[in-house]
């Protein structure tokens, strides 16, 4: 557990930390600080990309329509992005839609969404920001690309036990 000058763990919240695993309270209040800060780049990103006034939901919305150039289904970028709520992604679908940035169609009763040229072009134009921007600076610190696989991992295997204890939170 992280130490400040001996003031104890960076936590936002002393009363949950005081619990069995200390160290899981300093994670979430890293968590909530990086999920702030990485919507706000993706929200800048967008807009240095010369895509404006977009939130990170469809920021998000529109890299998954875009990958691995094939159409997804609303229920697969739902899955793909841990929402639950698919008016969220259909409310982001329909503001990217008037931009031109994806199109949609359907595949029986199925919605499918893919970006279009205009959004392939800005996803690209994201993504030559971000090397400029962030990837530059996260490489100088020197992190190991493997070390940053395995927190990844580590994220998305904690993402299932939140999931699992809200799923079990919402039945008391």
């Amino acid at each position: 557990m992280e130490e400040s000058a001996g003031f104890g763990p960076i936590v936002s919240s002393a009363h949950l930390a005081d619990g069995a695993l200390p160290a899981l309270s300093e994670l979430e209040f890293g968590m909530t600080l990086a999920g702030n800060a990485f919507e706000r780049w993706m929200v800048r990103c967008m807009t240095a990309a010369g895509e404006p006034g977009l939130a990170a939901i469809d920021v998000q919305v529109l890299h998954s329509s875009n990958h691995r150039g094939r159409p997804k289904r609303l229920s697969d970028l739902c899955i793909m992005l841990g929402i639950e709520d698919t008016h969220v992604v259909l409310y982001a679908i329909k503001k990217l839609e008037k931009r031109g940035l994806v199109e949609s169609g359907r595949a029986g009763k199925e919605k499918l969404v893919s970006a279009s040229e205009r959004g392939r072009a800005v996803c690209m134009r994201y993504r030559e920001v971000r090397e400029a921007l962030l990837v530059e600076s996260v490489r100088g610190l020197g992190l190991d690309p493997k070390a940053i696989s395995t927190v990844a991992t580590t994220l998305r295997a904690l993402s299932g036990h939140y999931d699992q204890a809200a799923r079990a939170a919402a039945s008391l």
